[in-house]
C-alpha cells in the first residue's frame, strides 16, 4: 500500500519539464497526509475540541472556512492556542474582501501564534458572494489573484520597503487617486517564516493553471480522480511547465466523505444535497464553475439537467438526479479494501493530502481519521 500512495502521480509528461524534477508528486518517502474542514457543530466550542481530539488521531491540516459567516481568522487564532501539532489553514479567505497587504500580514500573525503552522489558503470566491455580500466588482479573478500572491511574498521576504506596480494593485497609491502622501513601508514584524505556504481553491483551466504555477497547494472541490486528467490534466501541465524551482512540488488536497464498512455504501446518498446545491446552485447559468467542471468530467446532461432542476426550484428532483457515479468517484464510502484502492487511486491522481469529510459521530469519526491514518503510514 505504501508503494502506491508514494505512486508517481500523473502522467509523467504533465509533471516535469525537460530536465527538470517532478513537480506535482509525493516524494519517495514521504506518506500522504489527512486534511479536512471544520467540523459543523452548534457550538464552536464543541468543534475545537472535536479538533483537539483529531489532532490526536493524526489530522495533519485542518481548514477553517469562511464564506459570508463569521470570519475565519478569529476562528484559527483560537485552534492555534488549542492545538500543537495540526497545520491551520484558511478554507478560504477571497482575494477580493482584503487588501492584499493586509492577507500578508494577517499571514505572519498567524504564522507566528502557531508557530509556523499556518497556511494561507486563497480563493476568488464567486459573484454572488463578492458582490451580493461583500459589494465589490467581481473583476479579473485571475489577475487580482496573481498580484495577491505576488505583493504577500514580498511582503514577507522584508528585503526593502514595499513597492508594487501592477495592473490591479499599485503601492504606494499614486498621487492622483489619493492625498499623495502614501509612502513605501516595510512590515515592522519579522516573519517567522519568508515562505508561508498558499493553497488556491481553484476549478477552471485558466484558474488551474495559475495556481500550478504559483502555488505550493491546490484545493480542487468536487475532485473525482479518475477523470482528473481529463479535466484538469492540459492545465496542470500547462501551469507547472512555468512553475519556478524555488517553490517546492505542488501539493493536491482533495477527497471526499468517508465510511469506512461493509454497509456503507447508503451513505453516498449523503452527498446528493451538498453536489446538486454546488452543480445545480452556485452560480448563475454559464457562471457556475462547479457545474463546468462536471460537464468535464462527461456528465454534461446530467450536469445541464441538475441544474435547469435546482434553479427551478426542484432541489430534490435535483438531487436525484446526481449521477451514482459521480458521487462513488469523489467520495470514499465501502468496506475496508475498497478505501485501499481508493486511496491509491486518489494518490496516483495527485493527491498529496487527502481532504476527507468523515461520516458519524464525534467518535465515529476519531476512528476513521485513525484507520485512514494506519493505511497511509
Amino acid at each position: 500500500m505504501q508503494r502506491k500512495v508514494q505512486h508517481l502521480l500523473l502522467k509523467s509528461d504533465h509533471l516535469t519539464g525537460q530536465g527538470r524534477r517532478s513537480k506535482l508528486s509525493l516524494i519517495k518517502g514521504e506518506n500522504m497526509k489527512l486534511a479536512m474542514l471544520l467540523p459543523y457543530s452548534n457550538r464552536f466550542s464543541e468543534a475545537v475540541d472535536r479538533v483537539v481530539q483529531l489532532e490526536k488521531a493524526g489530522l495533519d491540516l485542518i481548514y477553517v472556512p469562511e464564506a459570508y459567516a463569521a470570519d475565519a481568522v478569529s476562528a484559527m487564532g483560537y485552534l492555534a492556542a488549542k492545538t500543537d501539532t495540526v497545520q491551520i489553514g484558511s478554507g478560504i479567505l477571497p482575494i477580493y474582501s482584503r487588501t492584499p497587504t493586509l492577507l500578508a500580514m494577517t499571514a505572519v500573525g498567524m504564522d507566528e501564534i502557531s508557530n509556523g503552522r499556518f497556511v494561507l489558503g486563497l480563493g476568488a470566491s464567486g459573484p454572488q458572494v463578492i458582490e451580493g455580500f461583500h459589494g465589490i466588482p467581481y473583476k479579473a479573478p485571475l489577475g487580482h489573484t496573481r498580484e495577491a500572491i505576488e505583493i504577500c511574498r514580498k511582503v514577507w521576504k522584508r528585503e526593502e520597503k514595499l513597492t508594487y506596480d501592477g495592473k490591479y494593485y499599485t503601492l504606494p497609491l499614486p498621487e492622483d487617486q489619493g492625498t499623495g502622501l502614501g509612502k513605501p513601508l516595510k512590515i515592522i514584524t519579522h516573519p517567522l517564516r519568508p515562505n508561508i505556504p498558499i493553497h488556491i481553491a481553484s476549478l477552471g483551466p485558466k484558474n488551474v493553471e495559475l495556481t500550478a504555477e504559483l502555488a505550493e497547494g491546490w484545493l480542487p472541490t468536487l475532485f473525482m480522480p479518475d477523470k482528473a486528467d481529463l479535466a484538469f490534466g492540459d492545465a496542470l501541465k500547462i501551469g507547472l511547465s512555468k512553475r519556478s524551482n524555488d517553490l517546492p512540488p505542488l501539493d493536491i488536497v482533495a477527497g471526499g466523505m468517508v465510511a469506512i464498512g461493509d454497509d456503507v455504501k447508503q451513505y453516498l446518498d449523503f452527498g446528493r444535497p451538498n453536489t446538486a446545491l454546488y452543480v445545480g446552485g452556485m452560480g448563475a447559468r454559464g457562471r457556475n464553475f462547479y457545474n463546468s467542471l462536471v460537464q468535464r468530467y462527461g456528465f454534461e446532461q446530467e450536469a445541464l439537467q441538475i441544474q435547469d432542476l435546482y434553479l427551478s426550484g426542484k432541489k430534490k428532483e435535483a438531487e436525484a438526479a446526481v449521477p451514482h457515479e459521480l458521487l462513488e468517484g469523489m467520495n470514499l464510502v465501502g468496506p475496508e479494501g475498497y478505501i485501499k484502492e481508493k486511496i491509491a487511486q486518489f494518490a496516483e491522481a495527485g493527491v498529496t493530502y487527502l481532504n476527507i469529510g468523515p461520516i458519524g459521530s464525534p467518535e465515529e469519526q476519531m476512528k476513521i481519521v485513525e484507520k485512514l491514518k494506519e493505511i497511509i503510514s
